[in-house]
């Protein structure tokens, strides 16, 4: 890679303190346009802090995050979604009295260019209901238009969290544990759907399931005490004698006796 090189995604030597407390020691990664990247770790790694602090939850102690070349810690969560880049969480967060359809079509208003604007009426937007309607279909719950969101089933509510996070127009897409709570035929379905919803796109996601780790990132992070100790593809971050020392060992040999990838 050019030295140059502008990517979708760069954090550079970050760090994050809670009082005393180094959380996230001096992270580097650059992830280019297109990557689907799994950030893998023991739990207390900083996992879930170092998306806090790409999508500006927390502000860094020191350090840079760089979305597309432009530096954005420092600004507040909304500026960073409508320069492109969108988080999912752990915990569901949908609308839950409004209709699959309504939580859609209220996603892709801002990037449709409807933004503080009263004077038109949500059924008129065509474009807005075109896109809320092709995004159901990416999803697989156009059957389920005008169900309430509340009435849906878990991993129904979690893909309809994925349509509202891909609504906006993000190029990068953060997942929290979108498998979390997922039987295994629910997963298996949901990797796919990741899949195809996220062609084209950067995707980071951070997962516990080795299973879906190997089955949908190009590359891996592995996190461990705030560092980012190795990346690289799966099957590099598989045979690397470092991180089957701090944290793969167990999961490998499960993945390897199960023939999982």
């Amino acid at each position: 890679m050019s030295a140059a090189m502008t990517y979708a995604l760069e954090l550079k030597n970050l760090r994050k303190s809670f009082g005393k407390t180094e959380i996230i020691r001096g992270a580097n990664l650059a992830v280019t346009a297109g990557e689907r990247v799994a950030i893998i770790g023991p739990n207390g790694a900083g996992k879930s802090t170092l998306f806090n602090l790409i999508s500006g939850r927390f502000e860094p102690t020191s350090g840079e995050v760089l979305l597309n070349g432009q530096r954005i810690n420092g600004m507040k969560p909304f500026e960073i979604n409508r320069l492109g880049l969108s988080r999912s969480f752990q915990i569901t967060n949908i609308f839950p009295k409004l209709s699959v359809f309504e939580n859609l079509r209220c996603s892709v208003l801002w990037s449709l260019g409807y933004k503080y604007t009263f004077l038109k009426f949500l059924a008129d937007l065509d474009d807005a209901n075109d896109r809320a309607e092709e995004l159901m279909e990416m999803i697989k719950l156009d059957k389920k238009r005008d169900v309430l969101a509340v009435n849906l089933t878990y991993a129904e509510q979690r893909a309809l969290e994925i349509g509202i996070t891909i609504g906006g127009g993000a190029g990068v897409i953060l997942l929290d544990e979108p498998t979390a709570g997922m039987s295994k035929s629910e997963t298996s379905r949901f990797i796919n759907l990741i899949k195809d919803v996220t062609v084209g796109k950067t995707l980071l996601t951070v997962e516990h399931d080795m299973g879906v780790v190997f089955g949908l990132a190009d590359k891996i992070a592995v996190v461990v005490y705030g560092e980012v100790i190795a990346y690289d593809a799966p099957e590099a971050v598989r045979a690397n004698a470092r991180v089957q020392e701090a944290y793969l060992g167990s999961h490998v040999a499960e993945a390897q006796a199960t023939g999982s990838h």
